[in-house]
């Protein structure tokens, strides 16, 4: 009698934000080294980002987040916004009634004031923001991409990537509790740091710093990303002798449609709390 095929674990929404400056040799991008013990993606290279959380679905983001899309996606624009201040220091938000992204000084202020308490849960985003006077700018979250881990995976995720271009005058950093390390990397160099085994990345990041290394600035990245759809990508796991086999979809433009993974390699879609 055959086993019954295993029902596959639900994919959790999670959002994360690929925050991009202009550099000398290019775009560069902030990244963070997560904690080792983070039971997901410990030790690794990613871009900042964690899991949806039920705050982010609170019906004061209609008003307070209004240049993003209607529930339920709006919640994955409030979570991308959400983890840019915990993990990266960084406010995107104005003022209400104003155009202008907060100014630096407010926002260093906003991250000293209420960072901790955020990350040990003693307020909400929703809270800050309410509390602040503020509106997030969500126009400036701009869809990248869509990855949702394979359904063999015990631990998945349904990831949206957002690109931002990083206010520079505010200066954002990590949070030093999930990420031990935060830089500003060009794609070209961290994914020559995992050819040399300095670094690790998941399968997605490695994908996503393959495509923004096409890229010569954040103008160009931002209006590309903006003038194509975005293709969700949930990679179909081949099992061989001499490894695993990911194929994904050509209409998501990564130049592949198949990659060899090494046995032993990660699979996961991105850097989320566990």
């Amino acid at each position: 009698m055959s086993e019954k095929p295993k029902t596959p674990v639900p994919a959790r929404p999670a959002s994360t934000v690929v925050i991009l400056r202009d550099g000398a040799d290019g775009i560069e991008v902030f990244m963070v080294v997560r904690h080792h013990e983070i039971d997901f993606a410990s030790g690794a290279l990613v871009f900042p980002g964690g899991k949806v959380d039920a705050e982010d679905s609170d019906a004061a983001w209609s008003a307070l987040a209004p240049s993003v899309p209607a529930a339920p996606d709006r919640a994955f624009f409030v979570a991308a916004g959400r983890e840019t201040f915990e993990e990266a220091g960084l406010m995107l938000a104005r003022r209400q009634g104003t155009n202008e992204i907060i100014e630096p000084d407010a926002a260093h202020g906003l991250v000293e004031t209420y960072r901790a308490a955020l990350l040990k849960g003693d307020t909400t985003f929703v809270d800050i923001i309410r509390r602040e006077n503020l509106v997030l700018a969500g126009d400036l979250m701009v869809p990248f991409a869509h990855w949702i881990t394979p359904e063999p995976v015990p631990k998945r995720f349904d990831t949206h990537f957002f690109l931002v271009a990083a206010p520079m005058a505010q200066l954002g950093q990590h949070d030093g509790s999930e990420s031990v390390e935060g830089l500003w990397i060009t794609p070209q160099e961290a994914l020559r740091e995992a050819e040399a085994g300095t670094r690790t990345l998941v399968f997605a990041t490695r994908m996503n710093l393959e495509k923004l290394a096409r890229y010569r600035t954040v103008a160009e990245a931002v209006d590309v990303t903006r003038s194509r759809p975005v293709v969700t990508v949930t990679p179909k796991i081949l099992l061989s002798d001499s490894g695993r086999r990911l194929q994904i979809p050509a209409e998501a433009d990564y130049g592949v449609t198949e990659v060899f993974v090494e046995e032993g390699s990660r699979l996961g879609t991105a850097a989320h709390r566990g």
